[in-house]
């Protein structure tokens, strides 16, 4: 789908994102800042808090300083090291583990075609989420679920910002060859020619 309007602010970009979807890149990364990196300190601190002995201060050994683990999936770690250092933080606490296994399975809402089966696994992965009882996921939950339209149009239109990049990397060259446009209908001519084949 070809998607063309006039302007570069908030105001312009609104059809677009009403119209179409939600992209995993951008949902699992705020799903990082959001979710994982509240837990991860909330955790720490919550262990700081607790006796310095034994358990406790090495599961608090084990987590500081482990924000790029948690923010990565388990089939990207290298080095066996680096995959028992994940190991040791999933067992470190329970909130880490859920928000960790909860992360990937959030993921896979975005590789269904069926808006209908898509919305069955939302509904399983919510409840999981809500029964948490981890306030930072709940959260981001209920912010996800008042936007689950966008991200359930995924089945039909299952893009993603590489996509959408790489797309407006061949416009700015089409501009570019150009010297630019005076006329914005017939910019958008050329848009559409630039793109054959897909709807507009």
């Amino acid at each position: 789908m070809v998607w063309i309007a006039r302007g570069r602010d908030q105001e312009a970009l609104r059809g677009f994102l009403t119209a179409l979807v939600y992209d995993l890149f951008h949902i699992v990364a705020k799903y990082g800042l959001e979710v994982v990196d509240r837990v991860r300190v909330d955790e720490t601190n919550r262990l700081a808090a607790a006796a310095g002995q034994g358990r406790v201060r090495d599961a608090r050994r084990v987590i500081t300083g482990a924000r790029w683990f948690l923010l990565r999936h388990a089939a990207n770690l290298r080095t066996a090291a680096e995959r028992v250092r994940l190991r040791d933080l999933l067992h470190a606490t329970r909130a880490l583990f859920i928000v960790y296994v909860l992360t990937d399975d959030l993921t896979r809402l975005w590789q269904y075609r069926s808006p209908h089966a898509a919305r069955r696994f939302w509904e399983d992965w919510r409840r999981r989420a809500l029964r948490s009882r981890i306030p930072a996921l709940q959260t981001f939950t209920r912010m996800l679920e008042r936007h689950l339209d966008g991200i359930l149009r995924h089945c039909r239109f299952p893009i993603n910002s590489g996509v959408l990049e790489g797309c407006n990397n061949k416009l700015k060259v089409l501009k570019r060859v150009a010297y630019g446009y005076r006329d914005d209908a017939y910019f958008f001519l050329k848009i559409r020619a630039a793109f054959p084949g897909i709807p507009g």
